[in-house]
This record gives structure tokens, C-alpha cells and sequence, in this order.
């Protein structure tokens, strides 16, 4: 089924876009809901009339976005989180994560612009802000534990110690089993 997307559908595609689409999500969801239009010749030859007379008005949109991506560049962020024993964090980190780190350097952008894989270890990673189909900046940042350095020192220390004082409770073990059996 070819539709026109009337809005911006996340992970579809945007607004005034001729797409294919299976006959069951357009009849029963994209149409319904007012987010697309079947792409019949008429409405495609309307929306080509459209797209000609806000073409400038596309230009500046785009020159808006450009505009908010260049105070982006360049950033780079710093994510406290709780860490385990295994250098893997509680939870993961997210757009909501980011974006929060964003508005703390003074820079406000919804976190629903914002792309990232699961981030479930420390270390660093990237995530891409979107402000127009042709306009996204890669973001850079870094997952570090929420205590410090001292504190990861801290808990590889304490892994270390416990398998020692456990070792000469298992030997004891197969000692007192041993003592019944004579």
C-alpha cells in the first residue's frame, strides 16, 4: 500500500514522504490515526503543488536545525552511574540519561531526538541527536562510575579477599565428610 505521511512517524519516516507500507499497518493503524493518506495520483500530484510552495519555508527549517546542530558539536559528556562488581552498571543508560546531561551544560534538546544502543557497561559510546531528516550530530560521551576511581579500586580488592577466606571453608568440607565415613 503506497501512503503520504501527513506527520513524522519514528522509525517509519517523515512528514510529506511517499512510502510503501504493509496493507494491514496502513488500513488499520496509519490511517485511522490521522498519519497518513493513501498516495492516489491526485494526492500525489497536491502534495508535489505543496512541497513547491514551501520550499523556502523547508530551506529554513533546515537552516533552523543546521543552526541548533553546530551548538552541539563538539560536546562531550560525562554519565555518573551505579556500577556492580563487574564494571556493568545497574540499569543502562538512555536518551533520558543524555538529554539530562544536556540541559546540565545549558543545552535543551528532547530526549526523543535522541538515538542510542543499549549502554549497559562502563565505557565510552556515541549517540546521535537528530534535528532534521538530513541534520544529526554524533554526540560522544563517557560512562564512568558514580563513586570514582577510588571506589572501583575499592571493589576489586574486596572480589580478591573473599575467594581466599572461601578456599579453607571448602577444604574443611571435605574433611568432617571424611571423618563419619571411618
Amino acid at each position: 500500500m503506497k501512503i503520504i505521511l501527513k506527520k513524522d512517524v519514528h522509525g517509519l519516516g517523515y512528514k510529506d514522504e511517499v512510502l510503501t507500507v504493509k496493507d494491514g499497518y496502513g488500513r488499520n493503524y496509519l490511517l485511522p490515526q490521522g498519519l497518513a493518506v493513501l498516495a492516489t495520483e491526485k494526492a500525489i500530484k497536491q502534495l508535489n503543488e505543496e512541497l513547491k510552495q514551501r520550499a523556502h519555508k523547508i530551506a529554513k527549517i533546515k537552516a533552523d536545525a543546521e543552526a541548533a546542530a553546530k551548538k552541539f558539536e563538539g560536546v562531550s559528556l560525562t554519565i555518573k552511574a551505579k556500577v556492580s562488581e563487574g564494571k556493568n552498571i545497574y540499569g543502562s543508560v538512555g536518551p533520558k540519561e543524555i538529554a539530562a546531561a544536556l540541559a546540565e551544560k545549558g543545552l535543551e534538546l528532547d530526549s526523543k531526538f535522541i538515538t542510542i544502543k543499549g549502554v549497559k557497561a562502563l565505557g565510552s559510546y556515541e549517540a546521535v541527536a537528530h534535528f532534521h531528516r538530513e541534520v544529526s550530530v554524533a554526540i560522544p560521551f563517557e560512562v564512568v562510575n558514580e563513586d570514582g576511581e577510588q571506589a572501583s579500586a575499592k571493589k576489586e580488592e574486596a572480589p580478591k579477599a573473599a575467594p581466599a577466606e572461601e578456599a579453607p571453608a571448602a577444604e574443611e568440607a571435605p574433611a568432617t565428610e571424611e571423618t563419619p565415613a571411618e
